[in-house]
């Protein structure tokens, strides 16, 4: 039996409810919900940007997780639930090293999340 990929690719601007004060964007409080779901599973790689180049009102455009960042953020004690409870992704994947900052790019064609499963 063959292994098969699957790359799951969405569009458009998500929702989120704020109850924390913690820094965001939509993409990275997206992105932080599925790398918790995801926990570290080997085989699971997630992106989610804006195309205008900035995620809500920060200066990062999303963010990325690979497998490897579920252990790192162990590794390093930063509890990713308690960063999504905070609404502060954006921290969390600071932290990581995998915030995406294009600055600016003068067009909004639309938000873009891809999560590939190998």
């Amino acid at each position: 039996m063959h292994a098969q990929s699957a790359l799951l690719i969405s569009g458009g601007e998500t929702t989120v409810t704020v109850k924390g004060d913690g820094r965001g964007g939509r993409n990275a409080e997206y992105l932080l919900s599925a790398l918790i779901n995801s926990s570290g599973h080997p085989r699971i790689y997630g992106i989610a940007c804006d195309t205008d180049g900035i995620d809500g009102s920060e200066d990062n455009a999303g963010a990325y997780f690979t497998p490897q960042c579920w252990e790192r953020a162990k590794d390093m004690g930063l509890n990713c639930r308690a960063y999504l409870e905070n609404n502060d992704a954006y921290s969390l994947f600071e932290k990581l090293g995998t915030l995406i900052k294009t600055g600016p790019t003068r067009t909004n064609v639309n938000d873009f999340r891809a999560l590939l499963v190998l």
